[in-house]
């Protein structure tokens, strides 16, 4: 069983800079009582990922490759009834042993810039980068799934 252990912290955009390359990301969800599927495109990959009930920052987590064109027909057919897909580009920054994940969404949740680190337990002590603002790992307005159903320009000045 794979399990996530997530914080996520909003991004000072005036002590941000981006890398010179990103990978463009589309992903929509498909809804359940106790969990959702997320069917993603990064680049020229495609990924399914079964995500369980939050408990504290951690969730059990199952993520499968996919063919892209698969991908396709499921964000079209399956994710757009439900909200639309989240649109970002996503950048990875290497600090202190960690893999840092810098979001900077478009479409219908522009203007969130969103930084994620996974860790291997919950009291995992790490580096932050001096470009690393307020924490919304607890603010389930910012997780993903939601952004979709509820996006950020709906509730956030834009």
């Amino acid at each position: 069983m794979g399990r996530e252990i997530e914080r996520k912290f909003l991004v000072r955009k005036e002590l941000w800079t981006a890398p010179d390359c990103g990978t463009e990301i589309k992903q929509g969800y498909m809804y359940f009582k106790s969990g959702t599927a997320r069917i993603r495109t990064a680049g020229k990959k495609a990924y399914i990922t079964v995500k369980g009930p939050v408990k504290g920052i951690s969730r059990d987590e199952f993520e499968y490759e996919i063919p892209y064109d698969d991908a396709l027909v499921m964000l079209a057919n399956f994710c757009l009834p439900e909200g639309p897909l989240i649109e970002k580009i996503r950048y990875r920054v290497h600090l202190g042993g960690h893999l840092w994940e810098v979001d900077e969404f478009s479409g219908s949740n522009q203007g969130l810039l969103m930084a994620e680190i996974e860790l291997k337990s919950e009291n995992e002590s790490f580096e932050k980068p001096v470009w690393i603002g307020e924490e919304v790992s607890a603010d389930f307005r910012y997780f993903n799934s939601n952004l979709s159903r509820n996006p950020f320009c709906k509730w956030k000045e834009c």
